[in-house]
């Protein structure tokens, strides 16, 4: 009989993943499969260090199956006593398998970013599979299912690795190439897309950390299973996703990518940013309408015919429905997928944004029923709360898939610092963070200074909420913006000077959380991070001169 030993950890500080759910998958396919009573599953969960060494004596298990985070060079992430994410080198990890070669026929490192330890294990036991960029839950769960179904059916170590990336690409998940393989037999990575995928190479070119981040960038950090969620869902027939976070949080870099997603399975894709509309445009219902009408037109680089189907006495609404319906829909007979960025823009003009987001909501709810609405597939992309009027059943902010961008945790924060070629200890990730938290945007322009031998670690601690430091535009700008609204900026000044999270209404922190100021704990909120802080204490509480 093989044991197979499951060890888990989902420290606290890290992404809620399924993790009850893999081993449950895994237990049902075993106990289905012919084979069943050749194996003995031994799980451990909220695994700490020593809880690994001693699972690995007391158990003697032929698999070892790890679930939970990866953190590339940095380890694995296992828990404390706290509960709280502990990594564990890569080096220890091998050292302790290598005490174990005699008994270890495959280990396989379920988490983002396990192929390093996979690398190092491997020069101590036979088949280790690990995953060469971030990998979804779905995959994830589904190779786990598609690997050990094909060891019940008395398949060897390398065919179950092949069911196992089978099992991904059954699904249409687009991640089946994550998994890699390392196999003495072969003495070769078993993955065809490991060469070409640049999320675990250090970054050769230090690109700016302004805008959207490139389609071919090596510092675009995935923020599982956001992506795998999102191209799977722009797939789907009426398609509705919605992206929103505070500003510089990776919103259009996300929407770029999805449009480049669909792109890639033949559909046609076209992005509108509705800051480039004319202040003209955002006045007249009518107008605004057939900007929009034209602008898709363009991007879809078909011949405008609003001309054709702007006449008559029916309603902008209805003309701007029938130039989907009756021109552009038919005239591409393919899915189309539309990118809307900076909707907040129209969020000022109520009169519009009700009945421009209404006619989006109609159009998703034709989607289910008829078969030209449902090659529309819409990508909606915004920073602040919805608080135009709008009634339940006409808007498209509460149906579709709704995408919140949070800010990159420790282990996405490690693989960034280790993308720009600079290998730093916890402590210094550590200090990092408590600057600037996990804000991917102060987080690449950090190391973007540091990479490069603009300042230390320690300079832009000292220099970070001045005018002096790489962060003044970014601040100055908020600066700006709160001292146009007298009661924002109150209660700024009372969340920075307070030692506790405070109440200072549900309106004031709302909006201060859609600026990305502020985040919540509980019904109170606190400043996002201690540049913030340290910089709207000083700019809103002036020193006094002394008469």
């Amino acid at each position: 009989m093989k044991k197979i030993l499951i060890v888990s950890a989902n420290p606290t500080t890290t992404n809620k993943l399924r993790l009850d759910e893999e081993v449950r998958e895994i237990q049902e396919g075993l106990q289905r499969s012919r084979s069943r009573d050749k194996f003995e599953l031994i799980t451990k969960w909220a695994v700490r260090p020593d809880d690994l060494r001693r699972a690995l004596l007391d158990h003697d298990p032929q698999i070892v199956h790890f679930s939970g985070h990866g953190g590339g060079n940095q380890g694995l992430a296992l828990e404390n006593n706290t509960g709280q994410m502990q990594l564990v080198s890569t080096e220890s990890l091998a050292r302790l398998f290598k005490l174990f070669k005699d008994k270890v026929e495959c280990v396989l490192l379920n988490a983002c970013y396990s192929e390093v330890q996979a690398e190092a294990i491997y020069q101590h036991i036979n088949y280790v599979v690990g995953m060469n960029r971030a990998i979804g839950d779905r995959a994830a769960i589904k190779f786990a299912v598609g690997f050990y179904d094909a060891l019940g059916a008395d398949r060897s170590y390398e065919d179950a690795y092949e069911f196992g990336c089978t099992a991904i690409d059954l699904e249409s998940i687009p991640e089946s190439s994550t998994p890699v393989l390392k196999s003495k037999k072969n003495s070769k990575v078993r993955s065809s897309a490991s060469e070409t995928i640049p999320q675990t190479t250090p970054a050769i070119f230090l690109e700016s950390p302004e805008g959207q981040v490139p389609l071919d960038s090596a510092l675009y950090v995935e923020r599982s299973p956001i992506e795998v969620d999102c191209y799977e869902t722009i797939l789907q027939p009426g398609a509705l996703i919605r992206i929103k976070a505070p500003r510089q949080m990776g919103k259009t870099s996300l929407m770029s990518r999805i449009l480049h997603h669909a792109n890639q399975k033949g559909y046609l894709t076209a992005s509108l940013n509705f800051q480039s509309a004319d202040a003209e445009f955002l006045s007249n219902l009518d107008q605004f309408l057939q900007w929009f009408c034209a602008s898709i037109t363009n991007e879809l680089n078909i011949p405008d015919k609003l001309d054709d189907y702007w006449k008559g006495v029916l309603g902008s609404k209805n003309k701007c429905t029938n130039y989907f319906q009756r021109y552009l829909l038919p005239a591409i007979n393919n899915p189309i997928a539309l990118g809307l960025d900076e909707v907040d823009e129209v969020f000022k003009h109520p009169i519009i944004a009700a009945d421009f987001f209404g006619l989006l909501r109609a159009w998703h709810e034709r989607s289910k029923n008829e078969p030209v609405w449902k090659n529309l597939r819409l990508v909606i992309v915004h920073s602040k709360e919805v608080y135009i009027p709008l009634n339940i059943n006409q808007s498209p902010f509460n149906v579709g898939l709704p995408i919140e961008l949070q800010d990159l945790n420790q282990i996405q924060v490690q693989d960034l610092v280790r993308r720009h070629g600079l290998n730093w200890s916890n402590s210094q990730i550590e200090e990092l963070m408590t600057l600037v938290d996990g804000h991917p945007y102060l987080v690449r322009v950090a190391l973007y200074e540091i990479a490069r031998g603009r300042m230390t670690l320690s300079k832009l601690e000292q220099v970070a909420a001045t005018e002096e430091g790489p962060y003044s535009d970014h601040l100055r700008r908020h600066l700006l913006n709160l001292q146009m609204d007298t009661e924002l900026l109150a209660a700024v000044k009372q969340v920075v000077s307070a030692n506790c999270p405070v109440d200072v209404g549900t309106s004031e922190a709302f909006k201060l959380r859609s600026m990305g100021l502020v985040k919540f704990q509980g019904n109170d909120v606190v400043p996002r991070c201690n540049l913030y802080r340290e910089y709207f204490l000083r700019r809103c509480n002036p020193p006094q001169r002394k008469v």
